[in-house]
């Protein structure tokens, strides 16, 4: 399992949202750039980065994650403001590892078939949940779109991964958010990416055992330091123990 450190960005500074809500985050006093360092050196093997700004187009925090890219040293999955192929394109052409698609998907499910297909392992869809239906525009727009009918219509697009987010279950409520993972991953042959379901290391040795979920995103836990990334990063790496059958 491949673990992803999230930073998520507004403004320039680092900051946690409670499901989605923008006017109210909660912001931690670090630098950028040194904490996506710092999650590097511990061994992590991606970075994930949203950019909040580019999400709601009130500019956004360009030369910021250019500068991640250059200097934390691993790749980058970047999220936020993805709306047009070419703006897809021209991050991939900066050096993005992986660009995570949300709203483009819901609007022109073509162009990220046509994206999957020229950058494989490059395009990650996103899947956000409200109420049982897909949402997009930064979580602010309810869709008509089921969740496994939506993520159906990609199965023949090779996507690197599609992130699930359960945003109507509260933190406290992680069997909600596992039992929708759990149900998308089952049916889809594109990797799962778990995100906003790890807040402790039980969290994650639960996750380990759900089939198809290939990594799961860290966030506001590593910030709140209830988690350590070394340690989680040992339990994602652990081989899986045997289970007991039944008759």
């Amino acid at each position: 399992m491949i673990l992803y450190p999230a930073i998520e960005l507004q403004n320039g500074r680092c900051v946690s949202l409670y499901r989605g809500r923008l006017d109210e985050p909660q912001i931690w006093h670090v630098d950028p750039v040194e904490k996506a360092m710092e999650f590097a050196a511990a061994g992590a093997e991606w970075l994930h980065i949203t950019d909040f700004d580019a999400v709601t187009g009130e500019g956004g925090n360009e030369d910021l994650v250019a500068e991640i890219i250059r200097k934390a040293g691993i790749p980058v999955q970047l999220a936020g403001g993805m709306r047009l192929g070419e703006r897809a394109v021209e991050w991939i052409d900066r050096g993005v590892g992986r660009v995570v698609v949300g709203t483009l998907a819901t609007r022109h499910p073509d162009t990220v078939k046509a994206l999957a297909k020229q950058y494989p392992d490059q395009i990650v869809l996103s899947v956000d949940v409200y109420q049982g239906k897909v949402v997009d525009d930064g979580w602010r727009s309810l869709t008509a779109f089921d969740p496994v009918d939506y993520v159906t219509a990609f199965e023949d697009a090779p996507l690197a991964a599609m992130i699930v987010t359960d945003i109507d279950s509260d933190i406290e409520d992680a069997d909600a958010s596992l039992g929708l993972i759990t149900g998308l991953a089952d049916m889809s042959r594109t990797p799962v990416v778990a995100n906003g379901l790890i807040q402790s290391l039980d969290d994650l040795s639960r996750l380990k055992y759900v089939r198809n979920v290939a990594g799961a995103m860290i966030g506001r836990a590593l910030f709140r330091k209830t988690i350590s990334l070394p340690d989680a990063l040992e339990l994602a790496w652990a081989p899986l123990e045997p289970a007991a059958g039944f008759k």
